[in-house]
């Protein structure tokens, strides 16, 4: 298999100055339809009512697929599939808990929440102030032989 460079080097070579005036109108005319669009969204849309129930009208009326319908909507794939799957988003319930852990996100990302995660350590000493560590000697002392049985 050639390359296009190899191409152009044997059009060249041949003197077909006319094939490479066209292969560079090509090249231009591809240049100028080409759009540079993200694969991922950078902002996206916050998730409403009204957008699940868009989503669910789009899964029902079309053969659009769970990303094809993000990538339109400028949403997350994983949210349309929590709209088409669980029902999610659908009431502007404030309490509901996708709406609860959306406005944390959103107060962390404003730098609202300053709070300081505790240590891995205090975590174990919250969860089990009185527990103390198995002996490695106890456990060893328990285990039965092949002969006892």
């Amino acid at each position: 298999m050639t390359t296009l460079k190899e191409f152009e080097d044997a059009l060249r070579e041949q003197g077909m100055h006319m094939a490479l005036a066209i292969l560079q109108k090509l090249r231009d005319r591809d240049r100028t339809k080409r759009s540079v669009t993200p694969a991922r969204r950078i902002a996206g849309k916050k998730m409403t009512p009204e957008l699940a129930r868009h989503i669910l009208e789009l899964h029902a009326t079309t053969e659009m697929t769970q990303q094809e319908i993000a990538f339109q909507l400028g949403v997350n794939q994983g949210r349309v599939n929590e709209v088409i799957k669980r029902g999610k988003w659908l009431d502007d319930n404030p309490a509901a808990p996708e709406a609860i852990a959306r406005d944390k996100a959103k107060a962390r990302m404003a730098g609202a929440d300053t709070r300081k995660r505790p240590e891995r350590r205090d975590i174990r000493a919250a969860a089990s102030p009185n527990k103390k560590r198995p002996d490695a000697k106890a456990g060893s002392q328990a285990q039965l032989l092949l002969g006892d049985l």
